[in-house]
Order: C-alpha cells, then sequence, then structure tokens
C-alpha cells in the first residue's frame, strides 16, 4: 500500500512563519534589556512553552481563571515584544521599567509553569440531585378519618337510668301588635260576610303565616 504523499499545509507554514518571528522578537528585546549570550535565546523559549502550557490546560481541564490569566501573562509578553521590536522602542536605550521586567521574567515563568502542572482543576459543579416527586395530594372523600380505639372501661358499678324528665311545654310565640291588628280585621270581614267566627286554617290562609304562628294569632282573637 502507497504511503500517502507528503502535504504542505498552508496553516501550518503560517504558524512555523509567525513562530520564527515571534522568537526573534523576543530574543531581540532580551538582548537589548541587557540579557546577553544564551540568555537572551532562552527568553523566547519561555514564553512560548507558557503559552502553550497555558492553552493546553484550558483545552484538557476546560476554562479556569488560574489557564486564562498565565495564557494572558504570556500572550501580553510575546506581543509586547512584538510591537516593542517594531521601532517603537530604541533597542540601543531600554528604559529602566522594561529592564526589571525582563530580569523578573524568569521567576514568573517558573511560578506560572509549576502552578498550571500542579494545581488542580476546578471542580466542576454537581449535577443536582433529582427532587422526590411530590405526593398526589389525597382528596378529603378519599381519606377517612382514623378513629381511636376507646380502651375498655374498667367493670363498675351499674348506673340506675334515672326517669326522664317531663317534656316543657313549648314557649309561647311573640305576634307583633301590628299583626294582631290586621288579623283582627281580617276577623271581623270574614264574620261580617259569612256570620260565623273565622277558623284557625281559614285565618293561616289568608295572613300566609305558618301554622304556629296562626295559631297564636287565634289565641289572641279568642
Amino acid at each position: 500500500m502507497a504511503r500517502p504523499a507528503l502535504r504542505i499545509d498552508a496553516v501550518l507554514v503560517q504558524a512555523v512563519i509567525a513562530g520564527a518571528l515571534s522568537f526573534a522578537h523576543l530574543h531581540d528585546l532580551a538582548a537589548a534589556a541587557g540579557q546577553t549570550g544564551w540568555k537572551a535565546w532562552a527568553y523566547p523559549v519561555s514564553v512560548d512553552l507558557l503559552l502553550v502550557a497555558a492553552w493546553r490546560r484550558l483545552r484538557a481541564d476546560g476554562p479556569s481563571r488560574l489557564a486564562w490569566c498565565w495564557f494572558l501573562i504570556a500572550l501580553v509578553a510575546s506581543l509586547g515584544a512584538n510591537v516593542a521590536t517594531a521601532g517603537l522602542l530604541d533597542l540601543h536605550d531600554v528604559p529602566a521599567w522594561l529592564r526589571i521586567l525582563v530580569a523578573a521574567w524568569p521567576a514568573l515563568a517558573f511560578m506560572g509553569g509549576t502552578l498550571l502542572a500542579h494545581s488542580p482543576a476546578d471542580p466542576s459543579p454537581a449535577p443536582p440531585t433529582p427532587s422526590a416527586p411530590a405526593p398526589d395530594p389525597v382528596s378529603e372523600t378519599e381519606t377517612e378519618p382514623v378513629v381511636a380505639a376507646e380502651p375498655n372501661p374498667a367493670p363498675g358499678p351499674v348506673a340506675v337510668p334515672e326517669p326522664e324528665d317531663t317534656p316543657s311545654p313549648p314557649a309561647a310565640v311573640s305576634v307583633p301588635a301590628a299583626l294582631v291588628a290586621h288579623a283582627r280585621k281580617v276577623a271581623d270581614d270574614h264574620h261580617a260576610r259569612t256570620g260565623a267566627r273565622i277558623d284557625t286554617d281559614t285565618l293561616r290562609a289568608r295572613l300566609g303565616v305558618p301554622p304556629h304562628l296562626a295559631d297564636a294569632i287565634a289565641a289572641q282573637l279568642a
């Protein structure tokens, strides 16, 4: 089986060119800041390795504040060197603050690489536990009241039933005076037309009152 021919990827070529230019800019800036010899070549390696380590941490463990922090620091260092060596900075007269930053970079890069390699990943939030389904409401018609069983009473003397009370006569019904006067007119009219006294049923029908009230009115008319 024939092996596939080597294909040149345009993106890969572009990445190599961009990496070489950034590498050279970092070397030139480190050399201008007083880092001569092999030390000037170590600076671009340190910056690129920190950038790659932060990016791999983001790809492997997902977004985290630690990985994003060191990724941005390395990116700013790389972009800053590219911009500074584009004619905006006199490489023959580097300011003191830039010399301090270049000199402090090894310790900063070592701390960043150590934290990225040995810090645990941010714990992902635990999935919410499914809540238990709420019980179906039971209607009042389906529930039956539970009646507690009464304890058996202790044996004792048999109670003698008391004689029943004699029912009291019903209370007298109070009849308004106006209704009595009206009933008297009805009774007089009935007596004038028929010559007989009006009976209770006729009085109740004429007045439209209940029987007990008609009896009370008839008692007052007697």
